[in-house]
């Protein structure tokens, strides 16, 4: 069956850095699957009044903004078709078109058409954050948060961060396309950040894998001083790992998002392609 992965590109207030269309290419031809290049450009409603119109200009100020963001789609889907064709990866295009505020859902709604879900990941990229947590709490498809300022190589090593929850057992089932491709899975738990059903829950999933047909080594690791998202990366970065899987937790409320302690800290240092589902 032929994978559809997409990738999400925000053009307003910023876009996403110079690596996100190379990474995710490259993400597509590892995984054999054709990849839709989404830009979300920005439509900003005409709230103007006679007088805000006579003295700021308004509706000219606006129609400059959603100009520009249109420039910035139509620079990054050329930038996307160039990689797409140098690596021989069919490509879709479409265009996206959502008030700032949401930017998030109208890509969350878009996700629901696709196996896979990309997006670039930069703490100081506010589009690309409301867009990565509206895909991964809403809709319902996995997200592959990608670094925007480094190059993204072979995701041969998967790293499974396990605590035997739903969110994380979603993950691991949706982590597959990674593990038939897989070099390496390794399976961590961590076992001083909260209570756990049982201690050798990390052995039971690496043989349940070994059962499909996936060979994994389980191991347990504490978070010592760090938070527990920065001790899943540098756990994963130091043997080798390339991809990490992880269920995220939160839900939205009033359109704030409440995160868990892992994500959270995922989030706002992102040293690593993160697979997160919830």
């Amino acid at each position: 069956m032929q994978l559809l992965a997409s990738l999400f590109l925000p053009t307003y207030p910023d876009s996403p850095g110079p690596k996100v269309a190379s990474n995710a290419v490259a993400v597509a031809r590892q995984l054999g699957a054709t990849l839709d290049a989404a830009i979300i450009n920005v439509d900003i409603p005409d709230v103007s009044n006679a007088l805000s119109s006579f003295l700021l200009d308004l509706p000219a100020k606006i129609r400059e903004v959603e100009a520009a963001s249109r420039d910035r789609g139509k620079a990054l889907l050329e930038t996307v078709a160039a990689e797409a064709a140098r690596r021989n990866v069919t490509l879709t295009r479409q265009e996206l078109k959502a008030q700032p505020a949401l930017m998030g859902e109208a890509a969350a709604t878009d996700a629901r058409y696709f196996d896979l879900c990309m997006v670039g990941w930069s703490p100081s990229n506010e589009a690309a954050q409301m867009i990565a947590e509206a895909i991964v709490f809403s809709s319902g498809r996995p997200a592959l948060l990608l670094p925007d300022t480094r190059d993204v190589g072979m995701l041969g090593h998967v790293v499974i961060a396990w605590d035997g929850s739903r969110v994380a057992a979603r993950a691991v089932a949706d982590a597959r396309p990674f593990m038939e491709r897989a070099t390496a899975i390794s399976i961590v738990t961590v076992t001083d950040e909260k209570m756990l059903s049982s201690r050798d829950m990390g052995e039971r999933l690496a043989n349940g894998l070994g059962a499909r047909g996936f060979k994994a080594k389980a191991e347990s690791i504490r978070t010592g001083n760090n938070e527990i998202g920065i001790a899943l990366q540098e756990h994963s970065l130091r043997i080798g790992g390339n991809l990490l899987v992880m269920g995220g937790w939160g839900h939205s409320r009033l359109r704030e998002f409440v995160l868990g302690g892992a994500t959270e800290g995922i989030l706002s240092d992102l040293r690593l392609p993160v697979l997160m589902s919830h």
